[in-house]
């Protein structure tokens, strides 16, 4: 059974930094591409960032270019969103999901693309 669990997630303040993790079972992880989502309350799910097992490939959106790191081990079937040290804002407070697609990064940001999705785990940047 494919499942995808992500964890990580909590209430921190400004600046801080934060991992979420992306725990994948039920499939092989190096053939897939896992991407990363966030729906902050009131919007439209987002794309965040992306990371292809087969050749390394990574992507982000540029709200978060420079600021969160995506990485995973290999042989370890979970996929990193490393949030840096001085990074987080208050608008980066949303649910973040994760959500695997079989292939290399195609139209990585379009919700419709993926396979299997988890069900969530909630940021929030609040002083």
């Amino acid at each position: 059974q494919v499942q995808l669990v992500e964890s990580g997630g909590g209430l921190v303040q400004p600046g801080d930094s934060l991992r979420l993790s992306c725990a994948a079972s039920g499939f092989i992880l190096d053939y897939y591409t896992i991407g990363w989502f966030r729906q902050a309350p009131g919007k439209e799910r987002e794309g965040v960032s992306c990371f292809s097992s087969s050749d390394g490939y990574t992507d982000y959106a540029d709200s978060v270019k420079g600021r969160f790191t995506i990485s995973s081990t290999k042989g370890n079937a979970t996929v990193y969103l490393q949030m840096n040290m001085n990074s987080l804002k208050p608008e980066d407070t949303a649910v973040y999901y994760c959500a695997a697609k079989y292939g290399l990064a195609g139209s990585w940001s379009n919700l419709e693309w993926y396979d299997y999705w988890g069900q969530g785990t909630q940021v929030t940047v609040s002083s």
